[in-house]
């Protein structure tokens, strides 16, 4: 059996392996689906659709899979799943998708979600993430792999942030951040790339150069973006071994739908 405290509320009809630990006061509800190892604090509400993978740690006081904040939901079958191996801080809330979308939130593995963050409806965050104290995601965004958000940053609803992306302490995300890039302040501007975040996860030097000539292409060259995009996709002849970071900068230029923060 379930590691249940008594003052705990589970509906019976909720999933929940027999290794999972549920603390004092939390709600669970009928529709909530706990995977093994999981410890979920005290004060907590899970509620909605929820589905939640193996191993992760809910910290107090989070409330995960409530209506979305979002006057056309009209209470759908939608839906919020998070992976495995995600570290959930206090006072975090993640909410449910909407039909306008594809009905589903959904946070990746191994993510750091610190607390206070917000997730709203329709997110897509990645792997190995972190998001700082207050982070705040407006509805459908995209987050990639290995992104990191500071501290009190708004990522404005629809935008997309690529891989290993990052943004600074307070900052106003209103356009799609390229993967690699470094970015923060209100306006949004561009102040580098991630060479230091990228050296701990093993990038080698031509990988490290490439992603600086994509840098220089897009911010610093004077090209137009049809230009920049021309020319980065030509480094997968010159630089083979960052074959993998020069298709997924295309990828995310040739989808962005807000332009990119300059």
């Amino acid at each position: 059996m379930a590691a249940i405290h008594p003052s705990a509320l589970v509906d019976v009809q909720a999933e929940l392996d027999d290794s999972v630990s549920v603390g004092p006061y939390t709600v669970i509800g009928p529709h909530v689906r706990i995977g093994a190892g999981t410890t979920i604090g005290a004060h907590c509400v899970l509620e909605g659709r929820t589905t939640m993978g193996r191993d992760n740690r809910v910290f107090q006081f989070a409330s995960l899979g409530a209506a979305p904040q979002d006057k056309k939901y009209a209470g759908e079958p939608t839906e919020l799943v998070i992976g495995d191996r995600n570290t959930i801080r206090e006072f975090t809330t993640f909410n449910l998708g909407t039909v306008q979308d594809t009905g589903v939130t959904r946070i990746g593995d191994d993510n750091w979600i610190m607390a206070y963050v917000h997730i709203a409806h329709d997110c897509q965050v990645g792997n190995q993430t972190i998001l700082a104290n207050n982070a705040t995601l407006g509805g459908h965004v995209h987050l990639g792999d290995w992104v990191f958000v500071g501290g009190l940053t708004g990522v404005h609803q629809f935008v997309k942030v690529g891989a290993h992306a990052m943004a600074g302490f307070a900052s106003a995300v209103t356009q799609d951040v390229p993967p690699f890039m470094m970015v923060d302040g209100n306006p949004l501007a561009v102040r580098g790339f991630n060479i230091e975040g990228l050296r701990r996860r093993g990038f080698g030097s031509e990988r490290i150069a490439a992603v600086k000539q994509m840098h220089r292409l897009l911010y610093r060259s004077g090209l137009t973006f049809e230009q920049a995009r021309e020319q980065i996709a030509a480094l997968t002849e010159s630089a083979p071994l960052a074959r993998a970071d020069v298709e997924l900068m295309c990828g995310f230029l040739a989808q962005t739908t807000r332009g990119i923060a300059r």
